[in-house]
């Protein structure tokens, strides 16, 4: 029988990418504006847990494509390393996406998509688990790609008699319609107010 620790140890893993358009249709915001380590010490505070890593992961566009974004991720995850947080990048790739414009007519553009995000989370996510690094492992993320990873935890608990325990917190607004959390985890929404408490004053938009 799996006994509760009295103290336990969290690490959180970010999903940057889909906490931010989350975070954009939730509360209308329209750059990643989130202080990840605030909002994990709150949520952690508010549980009474025992906050022991951030980890943040995004895809991150080359700086010949997109300047603007290239410029925002790299000064962003500069304060982030400056913070105490670990984080994990990856380029964007890119392929040609058909758009229907307003008057019905087509129009061919070159779009970015984030790949092996995900895997690296679980990934991260097994290997610390499975180290006995942590006995919670909040994921910051609403992708159904990761519901598998939450029966690889439990499997992991009941075969080391331990206590685990894999939740995911996102957004929640009543112009929201997303209201899953990650399938087989605990979910904890964030509403507005515990949102805004957590904002990053800094913008590191290129001017």
């Amino acid at each position: 029988m799996a006994v509760e620790p009295a103290v336990k140890r969290a690490i959180i893993f970010v999903d940057g990418q889909n906490l931010f358009h989350a975070v954009k249709e939730a509360f209308g915001y329209t750059f990643p504006n989130y202080d990840c380590r605030r909002l994990a010490a709150a949520v952690c505070s508010a549980r009474d847990w025992n906050l022991k890593q951030v980890r943040f992961y995004t895809g991150v566009p080359a700086g010949q494509d997109d300047p603007f974004w290239n410029h925002f991720w790299n000064a962003k995850l500069a304060q982030m390393g400056r913070q105490g947080v670990w984080t994990y990048s990856r380029p964007l790739r890119y392929h040609d996406e058909i758009v229907i414009l307003a008057d019905g007519t087509q129009s061919r553009q070159l779009k970015g998509r984030e790949k092996g995000i995900d895997l690296r989370i679980a990934l991260d996510v097994v290997r610390m688990v499975l180290d006995d690094s942590c006995d919670v492992a909040l994921i910051f993320s609403q992708d159904q790609d990761l519901s598998e990873l939450a029966d690889e935890v439990r499997l992991i608990g009941r075969r080391d008699s331990r206590w685990i325990k894999l939740a995911s917190a996102f957004p929640t607004s009543p112009r929201y319609r997303n209201r899953r959390g990650i399938a087989g985890t605990d979910w904890i929404p964030i509403d507005r107010e515990a949102y805004d408490a957590c904002i990053d004053p800094r913008d590191y938009r290129p001017k």
